[in-house]
């Protein structure tokens, strides 16, 4: 079936972006493997590309483009070059929603035109060493001084990617105890300034997957952020977390779904090339059925994700269906991954080869973001049960 989710400046986009992808990252990519992390200097590259700014305001250094279809692009084609962009993906999906939904418009001048040219990237912190998915069960204080200046921050965070190369921070963090009612109320986001003096990087983590993108531990002592930089209302942030929650799900899922396509791509070419008993592999029924039934579970969650990105543009995208997208799309891409894995043999275990990495990068995607447990957790409140 022809896709009509895309347009003719898609594709275009589509064309500059692989383009782009085979001269720049390509020829590197297994030096940033290696290195665990992408060099700063590239998401300068990407900046003067233009893919920071894409829906950010025109008055602010952006394209002023109110659509996340550019960024389902970037998503195919990453995935179909078997590459990541370091740690770019939350400055974009994570960072920036939060700015344009909360920031004033004294934050957005000091905020956005940095954040468009790559001069400061953003990451944001809100898992703690023991909380996990239970965001309400946060430890990490904001109180506010005697002077009502600043804010006094002390705590810690785990698991943040963009941690290591992150010039501005959004920290969740508690500013009133919760309550026996709401154990969400209380907590607040602030942009907080890396350089801060008591704002420390921790280990950077070694992950199994999704080598090339910095995660690391976050430490707070006494770090002063001024009331300048509170995003939001005080005592409302586990409200906004909510409500970025469904692009932050829907980028999971697309993404997911374009691993599992990347996925049959290199294994429909694997398997043509690779000869075994005297013949293709892809010569073999077996071989053929398989991908056959990859083909057609990816398809399904192509239509999954080309749904929830019209609703999610359209404004409409509702939290149980964006976690049905994702809780959808991802066990698609266990099973279609697991599956092409499979018809490498022993190669697809070597991590020389594309397979291997799209594995190792694929399993998150059914734990961050929420866990599968709690989509169907989502989904079963939605369906009033």
């Amino acid at each position: 079936m022809r896709r009509t989710v895309f347009n003719e400046d898609h594709e275009a986009f589509r064309e500059t972006l692989r383009a782009f992808i085979e001269a720049e990252v390509v020829p590197v990519y297994d030096e940033w493997f290696a290195a665990g992390q992408a060099p700063r200097e590239f998401y300068y590259k990407l900046a003067e590309l233009g893919l920071f700014g894409i829906t950010v305001p025109e008055e602010f250094g952006g394209a002023g483009i109110d659509s996340y279809k550019f960024e389902a692009v970037m998503y195919e084609e990453t995935a179909r070059a078997g590459v990541q962009f370091g740690g770019s993906g939350v400055h974009v999906l994570l960072g920036l929603p939060y700015v344009k939904l909360l920031a004033t418009d004294e934050q957005k001048k000091r905020y956005l035109p940095k954040f468009v040219s790559a001069e400061e990237m953003w990451a944001i912190a809100m898992t703690e060493p023991g909380t996990g998915s239970d965001l309400a069960g946060m430890k990490t204080t904001a109180k506010l001084s005697e002077d009502g200046t600043h804010y006094v921050l002390n705590g810690s965070k785990t698991f943040i990617t963009g941690g290591v190369h992150a010039d501005r921070m959004i920290v969740c963090a508690r500013t009133s105890p919760a309550t026996a009612e709401d154990r969400r109320h209380g907590i607040s986001l602030f942009v907080v300034d890396t350089k801060a003096e008591g704002y420390s990087v921790g280990r950077k983590l070694d992950k199994l997957g999704l080598r090339t993108s910095d995660t690391a531990e976050l430490a707070f002592v006494d770090v002063k952020v001024p009331v300048e930089d509170l995003l939001g209302e005080e005592n409302k942030g586990f409200y906004y977390l909510g409500h970025n929650l469904a692009s932050e799900r829907w980028g999971i899922a697309y993404g997911a779904y374009a691993q599992a396509k990347a996925a049959i791509r290199f294994t429909k070419q694997y398997v043509k090339d690779r000869v075994v008993f005297g013949q293709p592999v892809a010569a073999f029924q077996n071989t053929k059925f398989e991908l056959a039934a990859c083909q057609a579970e990816v398809d399904a969650a192509e239509a999954v994700v080309d749904r929830a990105t019209e609703a999610l543009d359209a404004g409409e995208l509702t939290p149980a269906e964006a976690a049905s997208a994702k809780l959808f799309a991802t066990e698609v891409a266990h099973r279609v991954i697991d599956r092409c894995l499979q018809l490498h043999g022993g190669y697809g275990f070597m991590n020389e080869y594309p397979i291997a990495r799209l594995y190792a990068d694929n399993r998150v995607n059914r734990i961050y973001g929420g866990t599968s447990e709690i989509m169907k957790s989502i989904i079963a409140k939605d369906m009033g049960l």
